[in-house]
């Protein structure tokens, strides 16, 4: 029960502003339900993947997402996140949750700072080479430590994109979705001499915990992307932002009170 609470209000804040899913999804795996690390990060992106895909619906309804532009930018960022999660999948547990730790940070930080260049609607044509490198660096990072990098494509979006920001946030549903199937398969699938492709066996999932998580920040996201319109996400994000770095050195905390007493 207490999983399924926590991942409605999870998946309300990935509604309300494209960002958030698996920065929150990965500790309450952890932390909650006492996963390993890896386990945790490829359990998140399942729950994320499907998440924002009930998120994307409310903001299609509505027309703001740009296919052409999130596609760019998917396709990129899925083929790296591939990458990155056969990095992070082979990375030890220590490393993985303080690399984790330091990109939650860098989103609070990122979160809680104004972009005035932002907030103009200064719409453009897209500059698809930009695109490209961005939607590959935000995959890597996807894919090497399972945070969905919300807070990178949506600028990345509307400076690069020409977005406006309400279709920024939209599409970078679109993004989510392609970058966590691509991290997913980078965690779960090895590749050898003998069978060439094969699963991780080192990774299992518990969709006992995985359901209701499922369930939870699907209907979350599906509600905040329908009253997104409605909502002031900028104090919204800002008061996240402040969250997500004191849940960064919560997790750096513990990883260090962890290692020290192997």
């Amino acid at each position: 029960m207490l999983v399924l609470s926590l991942s409605v209000l999870i998946g309300l804040i990935m509604g309300l502003l494209g960002a958030g899913g698996s920065i929150m999804t990965t500790p309450l795996f952890l932390y909650v339900e006492h996963m390993p690390p890896v386990e945790a990060i490829a359990s998140s992106l399942i729950v994320v993947a499907v998440a924002t895909a009930f998120g994307l619906i409310g903001h299609a309804k509505r027309g703001h997402i740009q296919w052409r532009t999130g596609f760019i930018f998917g396709i990129s960022g899925m083929l790296s996140a591939f990458v990155g999660g056969q990095v992070g999948s082979h990375l030890p547990s220590d490393i993985l949750l303080f690399t984790f730790s330091m990109i939650m940070a860098i989103t609070g930080i990122a979160m809680i700072r104004r972009r005035n260049d932002l907030e103009t609607e200064n719409t453009h044509s897209p500059i698809t080479h930009r695109l490209i490198l961005n939607g590959a660096l935000v995959g890597f990072i996807t894919g090497t430590v399972g945070v969905g990098g919300g807070f990178m494509v949506v600028p990345a979006l509307v400076l690069f994109g020409g977005l406006a920001m309400k279709d920024a946030i939209a599409t970078s549903f679109v993004i989510g979705i392609t970058n966590c199937v691509g991290a997913f398969a980078g965690y779960v699938l090895r590749f050898d001499s003998q069978t060439l492709v094969s699963l991780n066996t080192d990774i299992s999932f518990n969709f006992k915990i995985i359901l209701p998580a499922l369930i939870g920040t699907s209907l979350g996201a599906l509600l905040g992307s329908i009253f997104s319109s409605r909502v002031k996400a900028e104090k919204l994000k800002s008061a996240f932002g402040w969250f997500v770095i004191l849940l960064a050195v919560f997790v750096s905390v513990e990883n260090i009170i962890g290692a020290m007493n192997k």
